[in-house]
């Protein structure tokens, strides 16, 4: 069976000429899509010559026939790196998206989902990092079993930058890996939103597919912060179903959508839809109430990712510090990796859209 990580392997040992670099580390490649034994993908090159565009389709059907499948079908567009595709942005220039997840409330999942889609993601073959900046309440030190870990120092070009930890695939940071899990976090708007914004800028992150964003819940300080010094390619908000709940996050979804702001909501997700007992699989009781999230999305506008139900080990997952989506063949993780596939495809059309001008 042919994967994601099969065909960028093969990919990496293809030059762009006039760059003088791979196609893969180069971020030259976009669009890529494994299903089967079927293969699509956009490669961009510098050369707006017909024979050149000609010459790298040829190279990667070659390679990727003789290395990995004869009969592979291809469908690969090749198109001309304008001067300012993919533009490098000052902030994390070798980043691809970067996503913030947020939630208007607290207690509704948020770290639960970012921790399992980032996992999932992953597990895809993605290269991903995470940013716990949930100040106040960091979970992923728990979440991906790093409680007792330490980022260390490197040297890079004659700057000292925080190396995050790497665990299950994804590349970690959170204010929980500096100070003591025991005592409360007491700083002030401005304390805080320095600590963020230092995740970011003196951090060695390298080349990313993804960097997530865990927010702390409510729209304030540490948000507007993070809003006007990184350039979010998108944002992702996590509800349950209940009123209480989708009233937050509809003010949520207009923080992002405001005059000042305009970061493109890539959709909603429902978490704790329904509860199911380990024994009654089939069975849904609706604790929270039903589609509420699903029917705020539609009336805002917004797309929605899916829902997420209540099972025991969604919980147990996050408490010994594997996500739920890395869980074999389990109900939770086909949910979550449901949720991964819509997640790509709005980042995809999001890109799209960006690209026409719309």
């Amino acid at each position: 069976m042919i994967n994601r990580e099969d065909v960028l392997e093969v990919l990496s040992n293809i030059q762009e000429p006039e760059l003088n670099k791979d196609i893969v580390s180069s971020n030259l490649i976009e669009d890529l899509i494994v299903e089967g034994n079927k293969v699509s993908l956009t490669v961009y090159v510098k050369n707006p010559a017909m024979h050149a565009r000609n010459r790298m389709k040829e190279a990667i059907e070659f390679n990727l026939k003789s290395r990995l499948s004869k009969g592979l079908e291809i469908n690969c567009s090749v198109k001309q790196k304008s001067s300012d595709e993919n533009s490098n942005r000052k902030v994390l220039p070798e980043v691809k998206s970067i996503v913030a997840v947020a939630s208007g409330k607290g207690g509704v999942g948020k770290s639960t989902v970012t921790s399992n889609l980032a996992a999932g993601l992953a597990k895809k073959g993605y290269k991903v990092g995470l940013i716990d900046a949930d100040i106040y309440g960091p979970s992923m030190p728990t979440m991906f079993d790093l409680v007792n870990e330490r980022p260390k120092m490197i040297e890079l070009e004659g700057r000292s930058l925080i190396s995050p930890i790497l665990s299950q695939g994804v590349k970690i940071l959170s204010i929980g890996f500096f100070t003591d899990k025991e005592n409360a976090v007491v700083w002030r708007g401005p304390m805080a939103s320095k600590a963020l914004l230092q995740m970011f800028n003196d951090a060695h992150w390298g080349e990313l597919d993804f960097l997530l964003v865990d927010l702390p819940p409510g729209t304030g300080d540490i948000h507007l912060s993070l809003i006007q010094s990184i350039p979010l390619d998108g944002a992702v908000i996590v509800s349950t179903p209940q009123e209480v709940a989708l009233a937050d996050a509809r003010r949520g979804v207009n923080m992002f959508k405001m005059d000042n702001v305009k970061v493109p909501i890539l959709g909603m997700v429902e978490n704790m839809s329904w509860f199911t007992p380990e024994e009654l699989p089939e069975n849904k009781y609706y604790i929270f109430g039903r589609d509420g999230a699903k029917n705020l999305s539609e009336g805002l506008g917004v797309p929605f990712l899916g829902q997420i139900p209540i099972v025991q080990s969604l919980r147990e997952s996050g408490d010994i510090g594997k996500p739920a989506v890395l869980q074999k063949g389990s109900l939770i993780s086909g949910v979550f990796e449901g949720l991964v596939k819509n997640f790509i495809e709005q980042i995809d059309a999001n890109q799209k859209s960006r690209k026409n001008g719309k």
